[in-house]
């Protein structure tokens, strides 16, 4: 009997873990909000933006993504921000997406306005602009980059044809 306990603390203690790691997981996959009042903004894309993505103004973090969701009538991506209680945000500020870095995380910058009035809670922000895709922009200027070496090839009037040699069954015999 004095060996298994022992193992049944060692058993309590592994549920114990898990039921942790349970409950991290189900507050990480819904909606989440530990405080603060909420904003919403609407972007035609949201990128890599995710659920917990911080919400900054100057570089400051004030806030966090609470849930974002797809509005079926317009196809928009509604973003739920949650704003730290003692942040007053300006009601003509604007929410952008914006990126860490090349590879760095997503998140939502605010630039504040010049208004004395401020957003009410669950108010829209009134300017937004959405996610840079810069897999889209690579390709555009690839693309471009490819359209005006060809286009230097006409105009020069060389082409493929004139810098090959003449094959041997080509020439007068």
């Amino acid at each position: 009997m004095a060996r298994r306990v022992p193992e049944l603390v060692t058993g309590f203690a592994v549920i114990a873990a898990a039921a942790v790691f349970l409950m991290y997981a189900l507050r990480s996959s819904g909606e989440i909000s530990t405080g603060g009042y909420p904003l919403r903004a609407q972007f035609s894309s949201i990128g890599a933006l995710a659920i917990g993505a911080d919400v900054k103004i100057g570089g400051v973090v004030i806030g966090h993504v609470a849930n974002e969701r797809l509005d079926p009538n317009t196809y928009a991506a509604i973003v739920k921000l949650v704003i730290n209680d003692d942040i007053k945000v300006p009601d003509d500020s604007s929410a952008s997406i914006a990126s860490d870095g090349l590879l760095g995380s997503s998140y939502v910058a605010v630039s504040p306005g010049g208004s004395n009035n401020m957003l009410k809670p669950g108010q829209p922000f009134p300017v937004t602009q959405s996610a840079i895709n810069i897999e889209d922009l690579l390709g555009k200027f690839i693309f471009s980059m490819g359209g005006t070496t060809s286009g230097k090839s006409q105009a020069t009037g060389s082409s493929q044809n004139d810098a090959a040699p003449a094959s041997p069954a080509a020439l007068p015999h």
